[in-house]
């Protein structure tokens, strides 16, 4: 079966699954992880590492030649410190892809949108290649991809709570109402809450807890690129329609009656 690739800023990637590199037990299980997952992106939170050039840090541990990094602005409450995060990761050499987060509330990690927008619109206009995390709002994912989003990326539940996609007819009409690729970002627990998303017709997802947090990670990183790979291959086959009742497999018409 013939499928596209997902294309980010003008760059193809084939794989589906982008992956963090927060919450591991270790670095070397980290690298394990990332190795096992397929994955061509990685994101790395720009507030909370090291570096190059500034001691140890993760990124000794992220092999740059085959993963393109995607430097986020986790730990951002305003607009404005996002989007100096963002020029400092530029600045850094991470590049220009950036995973834009603008937290409003601390305890439950929802985005804020109005400075998400705000935000999206500046880096989008000094040519960054912009990657909003934000809800599940069709509204507000129209608007992100209107300020020049490069993709949207909607919640599927809160950030790190593992309750898998909690609202599928909201990611369903974001599908419907944007033109660039809809990358699900947060809430996925296990590999069924990533093929889900991907049966919905799903650009991609984004995760970390779910692998870093398991208690193999790097089976689970295995696990995920299946369930990513899997669902994508059944939204593109063609599910069967959901029906009240029952439908014989084998239909009755044509066969000899053996009771005569």
């Amino acid at each position: 079966m013939h499928d596209t690739n997902l294309v980010l800023g003008g760059k193809d990637f084939t794989s589906r699954l982008i992956v963090g590199t927060g919450k591991y037990s270790t670095n070397e299980i980290m690298r394990q992880a990332h190795e096992e997952s397929g994955a061509e992106i990685v994101t790395v939170a720009v507030r909370r590492v090291s570096l190059p050039g500034k001691g140890e840090s993760i990124l000794d541990f992220i092999d740059t030649k085959r993963f393109t990094l995607l430097p986020n602005t986790a730990g951002c409450y305003t607009a404005d410190e996002a989007i100096r995060t963002a020029y400092l990761a530029r600045e850094a050499g991470l590049g220009e892809m950036v995973k834009l987060e603008v937290i409003g509330d601390a305890r439950t990690l929802f985005p804020d949108v109005q400075g998400l927008l705000e935000a999206t619109k500046t880096l989008a206009r000094e040519g960054f290649v912009v990657m909003p995390y934000t809800n599940d709002d069709p509204i507000i994912a129209k608007r992100l991809e209107d300020a020049g989003a490069a993709c949207v990326m909607p919640l599927g539940a809160p950030i790190g709570s593992g309750l898998g996609i909690r609202n599928p007819y909201n990611i369903k009409i974001i599908l419907e109402t944007v033109s660039v690729p809809v990358i699900v970002d947060a809430g996925v627990g296990t590999a069924s809450d990533a093929a889900i998303a991907m049966e919905l017709g799903c650009d991609g997802v984004l995760m970390n807890t779910a692998i870093a947090g398991a208690r193999d990670a790097v089976a689970m990183a295995r696990a995920m690129r299946l369930a990513v790979e899997a669902g994508r291959l059944a939204y593109k086959a063609g599910r069967i329609g959901k029906k009240l009742y029952a439908t014989a497999s084998s239909p009755l018409e044509g066969l000899p009656d053996w009771t005569s």
